[in-house]
């Protein structure tokens, strides 16, 4: 979600609706997206940020919520963007577009329907991932890196 109005606190629930509704999601739909985040990690090289959301980065999960309901989440404390880190390991990471999800009472419902229920994150995730897949593209333009 790193587009949208200027200035806009990308750790603000207002910034993830402005990006997401107009592509037709509602918040359970925003929250089952920010799932994906179970798979893989962040690197410095690409986005600013470091690290992964979750211990098994190659397999989709629940995980993500599981952990960002479960554990301590804490400022990182270096010179990058703004992000946390598990504050058992300091490990995981969460960028505060996922944050924020843990502070708004309707993204909050979903989280935890998620982090309880496996099975129902996958069949929804299938779902809203076809929706978004269906939307197609346009505007795209390569990056120095590929």
């Amino acid at each position: 979600a790193d587009v949208g109005e200027k200035l806009a606190d990308k750790a603000d629930a207002d910034h993830l609706r402005s990006i997401f509704y107009r592509m037709g999601f509602n918040d359970q739909e925003i929250v089952i997206l920010s799932g994906a985040h179970a798979l893989g990690r962040c690197h410095t090289t690409a986005s600013g940020y470091d690290g992964p959301w979750t211990f098994t980065p190659t397999t989709f999960n629940n995980a993500y919520y599981t952990l960002l309901t479960t554990l301590k989440w804490i400022p990182k404390d270096w010179s990058g963007p703004p992000q946390y880190v598990d504050g058992g390991t300091g490990r995981l990471m969460m960028l505060p577009s996922d944050y924020v999800l843990l502070s708004d009472k309707s993204f909050m419902k979903w989280v935890n329907v998620y982090a309880k229920d496996g099975a129902k994150f996958d069949k929804d995730f299938a779902k809203t991932f076809q929706k978004l897949e269906e939307l197609g593209t346009q505007g795209l333009k390569a990056t120095e890196w590929i």
